[in-house]
């Protein structure tokens, strides 16, 4: 069999300039899933109001990313992941990957599988908790785009991973390497999503007001990113055999207040409150370390946080381009 493995992340502005931010966040939030509003209302708030006031702001963080990486690490990790993968395949796939928003597209990489002439095509967005902003805006480009294929292959589609035994290793081994006992309290920080996103997961359009879904996945809540999120830390806390009374789950990079809470920056404010000033900070909803990881988290968050009186605030790196997290994509694959 002649299989072909499409592995896809977010994407990146090209260059940490205004004009390729520009580009990247005009992409990127003019897509339904992202800002959920009919497409003329759409349109007015994304090129009038939102990438205006943000695109200068956004820049200068892409600046400081380059600074650190040079590059985009996005780009970067998920590129050397993808040829880590074909090496360790032993030919079982032939690996290629994409980004969900500007280069390498899509469209131009499917374009190369279908040339190709595969048997059967598997595609696996790397988003281990399912969002239909994330995982469902990537699927249906892919979809949309296979739909005008003369010849069909078999197609298979990876949507969530987030109980992965194996990713939940990579991320335990990974804290592992940092001395995760000597903290105060372990943050498993996750990106946000508008309340109204998950809302719609449910059959009756509303969150989860009894906080079951923090209990982790049941099967009335199977596609809810928050319960996913819950789900994940609490398989990586109990590989480490955490105290219940140790860690937390939160949530970042919002736009106002109307999106998952509690609120990374305001739990960090808590919990120097509580006296708890030596904080880890995992993101498991990253694979591959980028802006919110490298500058939001690790540099905004920390600064602010030591200037308000805290000792410590460290960052558990992502998977990026390990070999642990390469046999964890085959293996995901396999099983």
């Amino acid at each position: 069999m002649n299989k072909a493995v499409l592995i896809l992340n977010l994407g990146s502005p090209e260059k940490p300039n205004i004009f390729s931010v520009w580009k990247f966040l005009r992409q990127f939030l003019m897509d339904w899933r992202v800002i959920d509003v009919p497409f003329l209302l759409r349109f007015i708030l994304v090129n009038f109001i939102i990438i205006p006031l943000r695109v200068n702001n956004s820049t200068k963080e892409y600046k400081k990313l380059w600074k650190i990486y040079k590059k985009s690490p996005i780009l970067d990790y998920t590129h050397k992941l993808n040829k880590k993968l074909n090496l360790l395949s032993n030919r079982n796939y032939t690996f290629y990957y994409a980004m969900r928003y500007q280069e390498p597209s899509i469209a131009e990489t499917l374009k190369k599988i279908y040339l190709n002439n595969h048997d059967e095509l598997i595609i696996f967005p790397l988003y281990p908790q399912y969002a239909s902003a994330s995982t469902g805006s990537t699927l249906e480009e892919c979809n949309k785009l296979i739909n005008s294929w003369w010849n069909f292959p078999k197609v298979t589609t990876i949507n969530q991973f987030y109980n992965d035994v194996d990713y939940i290793q990579c991320f335990s081994n990974n804290i592992k390497e940092i001395d995760y006992l000597n903290f105060d309290h372990i943050l498993f920080s996750y990106h946000g999503l508008p309340e109204r996103h998950v809302d719609k997961t449910y059959s009756d359009q509303s969150l989860c007001k009894d906080h079951s879904c923090e209990k982790g996945v049941f099967e009335h809540n199977k596609y809810c990113y928050k319960a996913q999120c819950y789900e994940t830390t609490n398989l990586i806390v109990n590989n480490l055999k955490l105290d219940k009374n140790k860690f937390s789950v939160t949530f970042q990079s919002r736009l106002d207040n109307k999106w998952l809470r509690p609120f990374t920056d305001e739990k960090l404010d808590k919990l120097l409150s509580l006296g708890k000033k030596r904080i880890l900070v995992v993101s498991p909803a990253f694979v591959s370390d980028c802006l919110e990881t490298s500058i939001e988290i690790k540099e905004s968050y920390k600064e602010d946080f030591l200037k308000k009186g805290g000792e410590k605030l460290e960052l558990v790196p992502s998977l990026n381009d390990s070999d642990d997290w390469a046999k964890t994509i085959l293996n995901i694959i396999e099983k």
